[in-house]
């Protein structure tokens, strides 16, 4: 008995020590807990005093009260011609003092309710509002004063960046240690943007209400009090439920702060908004349709609508102005002089350079008040005959000469039976006439040589996207495709076989003119073989000095094509020199047909030529860089090959040869009929026979197991 008392008291005694040993470990945990948590808060709050202490100490910003920022955005050509700019008004100052005080205190109650007692930055305002948006989990209140804004406004950008925020701080310092308090709530007011190009308050009060600011009703200046926030989102123009919304709760902060009486609250709130008419936001725009093209790059290079319209920035395009203002007067000049005065009957022009990509002029129409349809990008309209060549770079591709011979004569392909213009025929003639003259039969024999396979290849890795039609018909231009595309695609055969893509904008610069985004070098891809490039534009030079495009001429070395669709409906003209690429389309919006005389070689190509003279200055008389390329009458021999003579003896052999005018004819007598069309001038070629048709073109069958290899596919030399 004795023994168990004596080991229940051991046992009672180790159970206290084990107690009191517990309680000092924890004890100390929570004291050095405690100890940690003090150092902490000892070292924020000597951090915060380090940091008050060197903001304290930056310097004034040196001639401030003198500062004028731009607060407008330009575009800029690349001649520097300002093209468009960005704003209702540019910098309208006005007076603190003529400034209503119901505005000064719904901006501050709103905006910055300490700004008369802190020394430009809130650091308390900071923590409050941090700490909210910790606990929502978003951004629900800002911690910018009216000075930190007034520094973003006149030497930063609206990025949501950490080291933005610090810059602003620092500058919010300097630019209080510089002016004084009602400085710069003057300073802030006359260059904060409020939407709808309006810049300062006495803008937005003439924007929205069209009054000056010291006519305007409590009601309206809580409105204008509440933009800076967001200028577009609270925009009366574009939400007017919204921005009403906004201003009751600006109204509300200002009862709340006993700035206005209940009964003043009360009325202001219950009052309709009346509007000013929607004012007019470019008060420049001497390039229309190219401006609107820039907008959608700088999207693409991620900047903001909203940003670009507020940022007061520089941006430098391509756009060369002197050719752009010449393009809108050749457009207007020409389509005046062969009738074409409708809204309904339009132009589009693109021109770009080969070389390194710069976008010279772009017209979408030719009234972009009446009609902002962009008809470069944006239409897609069958080429017609200026698709030729196209399918003709695919025969060069695979080894056909500009020398050898096709027939042209009439050619049934399936049920298809395309017809020439005016039914003229001439019988074996050399590959670059047939393209000079713009011969369907030749072009459809020529497809069907190469197959259609190569052509629609030759048309993708030449830039050309939209669908295509696996049909004999696309040799004639039936596809549609738009006209900034097809331009492109002319451009490889300017510069040796290189898809070159365009581009509008050099550079983007701060109002401050520091450079935020410069071009990279231009994006190319060599798609084309260089002889391909040199054979085809010694062809097409053919074109406009013995074919069907001469009335573009422009007294320089320049290579292009004609081409007209069916019914006159579309009329092209797609030219080049080694340093400019220009594509022409003229047509009627609702897609009817023309008058009979509106083709490929008249409106577009004298347009063309226009736009051409201006653009070409600075290149004088530049020659294509090419290798020779001879270009013989007719090829000589009784073995020469002729291009669709199977197709003749295979018919021979049914029974069906039809007569031709140049039936037995031989050597000396093709070269005799090629001289005569080389002192002519042909009509361009509709797309389709000028006869009836029952069906449409055939698409292509099987072949038999008996039948002959079909030629490879072209492959562009990229892809050898």
């Amino acid at each position: 008995m004795a023994k168990y008392k004596v080991n229940s008291t051991a046992k009672k005694m180790a159970r206290e020590n084990i107690s009191k040993n517990s309680k000092k470990k924890k004890g100390g945990f929570f004291s050095t807990l405690k100890f940690l948590f003090l150092m902490g808060c000892a070292c924020a709050l000597a951090g915060v005093a380090s940091f008050e202490l060197y903001l304290s100490s930056l310097p004034p910003i040196n001639n401030l009260e003198q500062f004028k920022p731009n607060i407008v955005t330009k575009i800029y050509s690349a001649d520097e011609e300002i093209i468009k700019t960005f704003t209702a008004y540019t910098y309208e100052k006005i007076e603190l003092k003529d400034i209503p005080e119901n505005l000064k205190k719904a901006l501050i109650a709103t905006e910055d309710k300490n700004f008369y007692r802190h020394h430009g930055y809130d650091l308390t305002g900071l923590v409050r509002s941090t700490v909210q948006n910790v606990i929502a989990g978003h951004v629900v209140q800002g911690a910018s004063t009216l000075t930190q804004q007034l520094a973003r406004v006149l030497f930063l950008n609206n990025e949501r960046t950490f080291d933005r925020k610090l810059k602003e701080l620092f500058i919010a310092a300097r630019i209080e240690k510089t002016i004084s308090k009602d400085q710069i709530l003057e300073m802030y007011m006359n260059n904060v943007y409020l939407g709808a190009g309006a810049y300062g308050v006495e803008g937005a009060s003439q924007i929205y209400f069209d009054k000056h600011l010291k006519d305007c009703k409590l009601s309206e200046l809580a409105l204008i009090a509440g933009l800076p926030q967001a200028p577009s989102v609270y925009n009366p123009f574009n939400n007017k439920d919204l921005a009403i919304k906004r201003r009751n709760q600006v109204l509300m902060r200002m009862y709340k702060m006993r700035y206005i009486t209940k009964a003043e609250y009360e009325s202001a709130k219950s009052e309709d908004v009346k509007l000013a008419k929607v004012p007019q936001y470019y008060t420049t725009n001497k390039a229309p349709y190219f401006c609107d093209y820039v907008m959608k790059e700088l999207e693409k290079l991620g900047f903001d609508e909203t940003e670009i319209i507020q940022g007061g920035y520089k941006i430098v395009t391509t756009l060369d102005y002197k050719t752009q203002k010449a393009t809108d007067e050749a457009i207007d000049k020409n389509l005046k002089n062969w009738g074409l005065r409708g809204d309904n009957n339009q132009a589009a022009v693109f021109s770009f350079s080969p070389v390194d990509g710069r976008i010279i002029a772009y017209a979408g129409g030719k009234d972009y008040a009446k009609s902002q349809y962009d008809r470069v990008t944006q239409a897609v309209r069958p080429p017609g005959s200026s698709f030729k060549p196209i399918v003709y770079a695919a025969a060069l591709e695979k080894g056909i000469s500009p020398n050898d011979m096709i027939e042209d004569k009439p050619v049934t392909i399936g049920q298809w039976s395309p017809r020439n213009y005016g039914n003229k025929y001439r019988g074996p003639i050399p590959v670059y006439t047939a393209l000079m003259v713009s011969s369907n039969v030749c072009a459809a024999r020529m497809i069907k040589e190469v197959g259609i396979r190569s052509v629609i290849q030759i048309a993708r890795v030449l830039g050309i996207e939209t669908p295509i039609e696996y049909d004999y018909t696309i040799a004639l231009g039936s596809n549609g495709v738009k006209l900034y595309e097809f331009t492109r695609a002319y451009g490889a055969f300017a510069n040796g076989g290189f898809v070159v893509q365009p581009f509008a904008i050099e550079r983007v610069e701060t109002s401050r003119g520091k450079v935020v985004y410069k071009a990279p070098k231009a994006k190319y891809t060599h798609q084309l073989s260089l002889n391909t490039s040199a054979q085809m534009t010694a062809m097409l030079k053919t074109v406009i000095s013995n074919g069907t495009g001469r009335a573009a001429s422009i007294g320089k070395p320049a290579a292009g094509k004609t081409g007209t669709t069916d019914d006159n409906k579309d009329a092209y003209f797609m030219g080049y020199t080694p340093n400019v690429v220009t594509g022409v389309w003229v047509g009627n919006d609702d897609n009817i047909a023309m008058n009979k005389s509106i083709q490929g070689g008249t409106v577009p190509a004298l347009i063309w030529k226009d736009v051409m003279k201006v653009a070409t200055e600075p290149y004088k008389n530049a020659d294509f860089n090419y290798p020779e390329v001879k270009l013989m009458p007719f090829s000589a021999g009784a073995n020469v090959k002729i291009i669709g003579e199977e197709d003749e003896q295979e018919a021979e052999k049914k029974g069906d040869q039809q007569e031709t005018p140049t039936e037995n004819m031989n050597t000396e007598d093709v070269a005799n009929q090629v001289n005569k069309i080389l002192k002519q001038t042909e009509s361009p070629a509709p797309t389709q026979t000028s006869q009836p048709q029952t069906q449409p073109a055939p698409k292509p069958e099987q072949k038999p197991a008996t039948a002959p290899i079909p030629i490879p596919m072209a492959v562009p030399e990229s892809l050898h």
